[in-house]
């Protein structure tokens, strides 16, 4: 269990250090949140307990970017299965492929010079 004086946001890096996505959930509302926080929405609860994503979700939206050096890529609202949705991306496919409905799976994108490590996605074949 990490310590108190641990900030959520350092909590939530080092399980992507370790390849994990970590999110909370909060026995007063019942479900899970993300992004992590010091208290629990609605209720104000500081009853946050951290759990590991299995690392499955779905497409909930989807829209390509082009920016203006470089290759298109795709920007997404993925469900996980535990609850929550974060905004993220799906690699290893065209970004113009990347539908709503399409089961995903998650994967660390490894830390660059100062960048954290963050997650992102592939599409999950057989899922």
């Amino acid at each position: 269990m990490p310590q108190a004086s641990t900030s959520p946001l350092a909590t939530y890096i080092e399980h992507l250090k370790r390849g994990e996505l970590g999110y909370q959930f909060s026995p007063s509302l019942g479900k899970a949140v993300f992004y992590p926080r010091v208290i629990a929405p609605v209720t104000g609860a500081a009853d946050l307990e951290w759990r590991v994503s299995k690392g499955l979700g779905t497409v909930h939206a989807t829209t390509v970017t082009h920016p203006a050096k470089g290759d298109p890529y795709n920007v997404c609202l993925i469900d996980m299965d535990e609850g929550f949705r974060l905004m993220s991306r799906v690699e290893d496919i065209d970004p113009f492929a990347v539908k709503i409905g399409q089961r995903v799976k998650f994967r660390v994108h490894p830390a660059e010079g100062d960048e954290d490590p963050y997650p992102v996605f592939t599409p999950a074949e057989g899922v």
